[in-house]
This record gives structure tokens, sequence and C-alpha cells, in this order.
């Protein structure tokens, strides 16, 4: 019994004390807990991280007026400049790219006529005139004069591809075709024998090209081609990639 009276007394006395602060507290001008932060901080006598920060303006929020805060904004600053630099540096680059392409497409592929009889011999070089075309984008191919013009200096490939079909009465297959680039052989594909009645073969090869360097093919004189010659000779080429220093 009398440790529970000596109990309440206690719990009074604290609650009293409470209630004394709690009045005291009552007194003092009303403060929020960000108030007090603030106001701390600025009563603060000690180093700082910043020399020149400012915090009583940092805790309302302005902006600059810490020094953490100006290297932010600097570095925001700095790195808008970059980019800004640097998407700069990608349109000139994308123009240069336009500028030695010139967004073009040069392909083309084109077959001999249909024939029934022989193309050939000849008594000189004569071009072939493969003149069944199915794909000139660039129009550097002439179907007239059989030749390829180059429209820009670039590597190219060309393909060149012979078929000729003597019959079955014991003739000669005797051809030569030339692949060439202006008055330079750069390829061939011949054939020279009894044995075979028919035979076709293919040269495929990269050529770099200046801007107006013409490639065609020639039949060399005294050989020809013969059967049906519509899809199985053909001659076709296209641009690999621009050159500037050709």
């Amino acid at each position: 019994m009398l440790l529970h009276i000596s109990t309440m007394k206690s719990n009074a006395v604290s609650a009293l004390c409470l209630w004394g602060v709690l009045f005291l507290c009552a007194s003092v001008k009303a403060q929020s807990t960000f108030d007090l932060m603030r106001d701390a901080a600025v009563a603060w006598t000690g180093v700082l991280p910043c020399g020149k920060w400012d915090c009583d303006c940092a805790f309302q929020r302005q902006r600059g007026c810490c020094c953490v805060a100006n290297q932010v904004s600097a570095l925001e600053d700095s790195t808008f400049a970059r980019m800004v630099d640097i998407w700069g540096q990608l349109a000139q680059f994308s123009d240069g790219v336009l500028e030695v392409t010139g967004n073009t497409k040069i392909a083309f592929t084109a077959a001999m006529k249909i024939r029934s009889d022989c193309f050939g011999p000849f008594t000189s070089n004569v071009p072939i005139s493969y003149s069944s075309i199915s794909l000139n984008q660039g129009y550097g191919y002439s179907p007239t004069l059989g030749t390829f013009t180059a429209p820009r200096a670039g590597l190219y490939s060309f393909s060149v591809t012979v078929y000729s079909n003597v019959g079955s009465d014991g003739a000669r297959l005797y051809h030569n075709v030339q692949l060439m680039r202006n008055d330079e052989v750069l390829a061939s594909v011949w054939e020279d024998n009894r044995e075979d009645q028919e035979d076709s073969a293919t040269q495929t090869l990269l050529v770099t090209l200046h801007q107006g360097n013409q490639v065609y093919v020639q039949l060399v004189s005294g050989r020809s081609l013969c059967g049906n010659t519509q899809e199985l000779n053909r001659f076709s080429g296209y641009l690999v990639y621009p050159l500037t220093d050709v």
C-alpha cells in the first residue's frame, strides 16, 4: 500500500514538471522544426564546409547563395554547353557524310538481248551492248554504248557472266570477253576447245574509278558468243563506297 502511494506521488511530480516545461515553452514564440534548424545553422560559429555559404539564404531556397549551389549551377551550364557543341559536331559530320556520298545510289545490271545466231566474229574488238536493263540507279550505264561511266570517284564492284553454246554439230567453242577500264584490260573470260558444246564463267572484281572513267565489256576480234544469250550473258556493277582522294 505504501509502495503504491509513493508511485502515485512520483507520477504526479513528473506530470507537474512536464506541465511546467510546456507552460514555459508557451511563452516563447512558436517555431517550426525547420525554423529551429535554420536558426541553429545561422548561429553556428564553427567552420562550414563552404567558406562562402550563406546559411540563412540557403534555407530560404534562394538559388546561388550557397557555394555548392553555385558549383552545381556551373556544372549544369558547362554540361549544356558541351551538349550543344557535340550536337553541332554531329550535324557537321552528317553534312560531311552527305557531301562525300552525295546521298546517291549507283548500281546497274543488264543482259544481252536474245539471239538465235552468234554475236561475232568481228575483225576488231567490239564492245558488247547489254541492252536489256533491269536496274540502272544513278543512270551511269548507257545501253546504247554498253558503257558504264562513273558518276563519281569511288570503289566499284563489277561482275561479268559469259555464256556460249555452239550446238551439237561439232563446232568449236571459241570466245574471249574482256572487262575494260578505258583502254585497260581488267579481266577476261575465254574458252578455246572442241570438247564442250557450251560453257559459262563469271568474273567479279573491285575497281577504283575516277569520276568519268568508263568501264565496258568487249568481245575480242575473231571470237564469238553463240546460242540463247538472254539471261546468261550479263554485266553488272555498283558503287561500294565513294572516294575523295583519287
